[in-house]
């Protein structure tokens, strides 16, 4: 994923979407995020302006992300990070790999910046 740092300033990577809630924390506490940790992801989102994806990673390492949808829910989504693209329509590529047999997913997209930050746990 570096090489992606100095490319853009946002990037892209496929998420497959586990459920849908009404908020952001919910999602991310949904993915197994500690409630507190997820409240404190969220108010810095917010404050940051980057409030329409929120990635952590839960214990393990595992990347989670809540994503919100076009129709105003939260999506609460495991995140392919090791998959993060330079364009939305290369992260689309991928996301078309691994939602087969039914699965569905969607495209996060987090400032270059903030990525690293947004990943803690």
């Amino acid at each position: 994923m570096e090489k992606y740092l100095t490319e853009g300033r946002e990037i892209y990577f496929p998420a497959v979407i586990c459920a849908e809630y009404d908020s952001p924390i919910d999602a991310l506490v949904g993915l197994h995020v500690p409630q507190d940790e997820a409240m404190d992801l969220v108010t810095a989102a917010w404050a940051d302006g980057c409030a329409r994806c929120v990635l952590a990673r839960v214990d393990g390492g595992r990347h989670v992300v809540a994503i919100l949808l076009p129709n105003g829910h939260w999506a609460a989504c495991n995140a392919f990070v090791g998959q993060a693209c330079a364009t939305p329509r290369e992260a689309e590529r991928r996301l078309k790999k691994l939602t087969k047999r039914g699965r569905q997913g969607t495209v996060g997209t987090i400032p270059v910046g903030r990525t690293i930050e947004n990943a803690g746990s």
